[in-house]
C-alpha cells in the first residue's frame, strides 16, 4: 500500500523531548493517538464519511525525527497525493508546538505518553493472550497449507494440461471441457459417474480457476488446521461431488457444468457450522461469521445471473453445513480424548453410497450418449474449425446462386441469362470449395456431409441446364419437377 516516510533533524533535543512535541503535534492537527513505544508515536488521520484516513508513525532519535504516512484502507496508489499533506501538515505543526510549548506542557505530554504506552503494553497483552486462544481452538501454528496447496495445484495442472489440449484459457471450449470430464447429464447417468468428481478441478476460463483458488485458499487457512488434513480432503471431495449431484437434479434440460466453486462453498458451509459453535473464540467468531455470511449472501446473488450453476454452489454449502455439524461432534470428542477418527470414512462411505443409488435412480439413454460421444469424436479433429468456416462460405456462394430463382420481377429470359451468368459461376466455386472439404483432417460424418454437399452442387448445376433447355423449348417442366425431387431429398440428407 502507498508510503511515504521523511526523516529531518531536530537539533537541541532528546528523544524523549521531541516525542512530546509529537505528542502536542497530534493534538494539535486533532489526529487521532492510538499506541506508544520508546521510541515511536503511532496514530491516524481523521476520516469522514468520503475521506479514509492514514496511518500515521513517528519515529524519534537524539536529534531527528522520522515521519511516515500510510495508506492501509486497500488503497493501489496514492493519486490526491495525501501521504505527503499529512507529513507536511504535521511537520508544520511539529515546528509550530516545539517553538510555542512550555516546560509543564513538555511534563504533561511526557506523563500522557506513558499512561499511552502503559495503555498499549495492556493492549499488545490482551491480543496476544486472544491470539494464543485463537491459536490453541484453530490450531493455526500446528499445522501446515499441504492439503490446501495440493488441491489448488491439481486444479491448475489440469487447467494447464486442458489449455495445451484446447480449452481456451479466456473463452471455454466445452467439448474439451466434456472430454476431460466435466458434470454433463447424459454423460454422467449413462455410466461416467466419475465426472461427479473429476468436474471440480476443471475450470471454464482462467478468471473462473483464479477467483475460486483464491476463495478457496481463504477458507483452507482456517479450515486444514482446524480439521486436520484427513477430513479436510473429505470434505472437500464430499461437498464437491454432493454439489455434482445438486446440478445434475436441477438443470433439465442438462448443463454443462464443472468448477470447485460446488466444493468451496462446502467448505466455507464447514466453517459456517464451526462458526456457530463455541469451538471457535468469539471475538474472531463474530468477525468471520460476518465476512463469511456476506460472502456466502453476495455468491449466491451473483449466481442468479445466467451462465452461473448456483444449484452446485447450493448444493456444496448445504452440504457443507450438515459435515460441519458432524465435524463439530467429532472434534469436540477428540479435545476429551474419545476418538472420533471413524468419522470421516463414515462420511465418505455415505456420500458414496448416495451417489450410487442415485444414479441407479436416473439413467439417461444410450441414445443420447451416443448422440454426444459422436460429437466427441468429431471434435478431436484439427480440421473442424477449417469445415465450419468452408461450409459458411458455402451457404453464402448458395445464397447468392439461389437468389436468380426467387426473383420475380424478371424475365424468363432475363433469368435464363442470369443463371449462367451469375449462378452458375457461383456453383463452379462452391463445387470446387466441397471438393477441397472432402480432403479434410475431420469425422467420417463430416466427409459424408461433404459429398453430400457436392451432390447438392452438381444436381444445382443440372437444374441450371434443365430450366434452359424448358425457356428454349428444348425440355418438359416433369424433368425439372422430376430433378427438384432428387434435390429435396438431398436437402433432407443434410439436415
Amino acid at each position: 500500500m502507498p508510503k511515504q516516510e521523511q526523516t529531518v533533524p531536530v537539533n537541541g533535543h532528546d528523544r524523549e523531548s521531541i516525542l512530546s512535541i509529537c505528542f502536542g503535534s497530534f493534538k494539535k492537527l486533532d489526529w487521532d493517538m492510538q499506541f506508544a513505544g520508546v521510541d515511536v508515536l503511532i496514530g491516524t488521520s481523521p476520516k469522514s464519511w468520503k475521506t479514509k484516513s492514514q496511518q500515521i508513525v513517528v519515529k524519534a532519535g537524539d536529534g531527528q525525527l522520522t515521519v511516515s504516512s500510510e495508506m492501509v484502507s486497500g488503497e493501489l496508489v496514492d493519486i490526491a497525493g495525501k501521504n505527503s499533506k499529512n507529513i507536511s501538515s504535521f511537520l508544520n505543526a511539529f515546528e509550530l508546538v516545539r517553538n510555542s510549548i512550555q516546560p509543564a506542557e513538555t511534563e504533561e505530554n511526557k506523563r500522557a505518553l506513558e499512561g499511552l504506552r502503559t495503555e498499549t503494553i495492556k493492549i499488545a497483552a490482551r491480543e496476544q493472550e486472544e491470539a494464543a486462544e485463537v491459536d490453541k481452538a484453530m490450531n493455526l501454528s500446528g499445522s501446515n497449507l499441504y492439503a490446501t496447496y495440493t488441491i489448488i495445484g491439481l486444479n491448475i495442472l489440469v487447467f494447464v494440461l486442458m489449455a495445451i489440449n484446447g480449452a481456451g484459457i479466456i473463452e471455454p471450449n466445452g467439448l474439451v471441457h466434456l472430454k476431460w470430464g466435466s458434470n454433463y447429464g447424459p454423460l454422467t447417468l449413462s455410466g461416467d459417474w466419475w465426472r461427479l468428481l473429476t468436474n471440480i478441478f476443471i475450470h471454464f476460463g482462467i478468471i473462473h480457476l483464479a477467483m475460486n483458488m483464491y476463495t478457496f485458499y481463504m477458507a483452507g487457512v482456517y479450515l486444514e488446521p482446524l480439521l486436520g488434513k484427513k477430513k479436510y480432503i473429505v470434505a472437500y471431495l464430499c461437498t464437491g461431488i454432493l454439489a455434482s449431484l445438486t446440478s445434475l437434479w436441477w438443470h433439465q434440460p442438462a448443463a454443462n457444468s464443472a468448477g470447485a466453486s460446488g466444493a468451496i462453498f462446502g467448505m466455507y458451509g464447514v466453517f459456517l457450522a464451526f462458526l456457530t459453535t463455541s469451538l471457535i473464540p468469539e471475538k474472531v467468531r463474530k468477525s468471520l461469521l460476518q465476512s463469511i455470511g456476506i460472502f456466502i449472501l453476495y455468491n449466491l446473488a451473483y449466481g442468479m445471473k445466467g451462465g452461473v450453476d448456483n444449484s452446485a454452489h447450493i448444493g456444496g454449502l448445504l452440504s457443507g453445513v450438515l459435515i460441519g455439524y458432524l465435524y463439530v461432534m467429532a472434534v469436540k470428542k477428540e479435545r476429551q480424548d474419545q476418538p472420533a477418527g471413524w468419522l470421516a470414512p463414515l462420511i465418505l462411505l455415505l456420500t458414496a453410497g448416495g451417489t450410487f443409488f442415485y444414479l441407479q435412480q436416473h439413467k439417461s439413454t444410450t441414445e443420447e450418449r451416443n448422440k454426444i460421444m459422436s460429437e466427441l469424436k468429431s471434435a478431436g479433429y484439427k480440421d473442424n474449425e477449417k469445415f465450419d468456416n468452408a461450409y459458411q462460405q458455402f451457404i453464402e456462394m448458395q445464397d447468392k446462386a439461389l437468389a436468380v430463382l426467387s426473383d420475380t420481377t424478371i424475365t424468363d429470359e432475363v433469368r435464363d441469362n442470369k443463371l449462367k451468368e451469375t449462378s452458375l459461376p457461383e456453383w463452379n466455386k462452391a463445387e470446387l470449395l466441397a471438393t477441397e472439404m472432402q480432403s479434410y483432417d475431420v469425422s467420417d460424418e463430416m466427409h459424408k456431409k461433404a459429398s453430400k454437399i457436392l451432390q447438392y452442387i452438381q444436381l444445382r448445376k443440372q437444374e441450371i441446364t434443365v430450366i434452359d433447355e424448358i425457356i428454349t423449348k428444348k425440355a418438359g417442366i416433369s424433368v425439372l419437377n422430376e430433378l427438384r425431387s432428387k434435390i429435396d431429398t438431398v436437402v433432407k440428407d443434410l439436415q
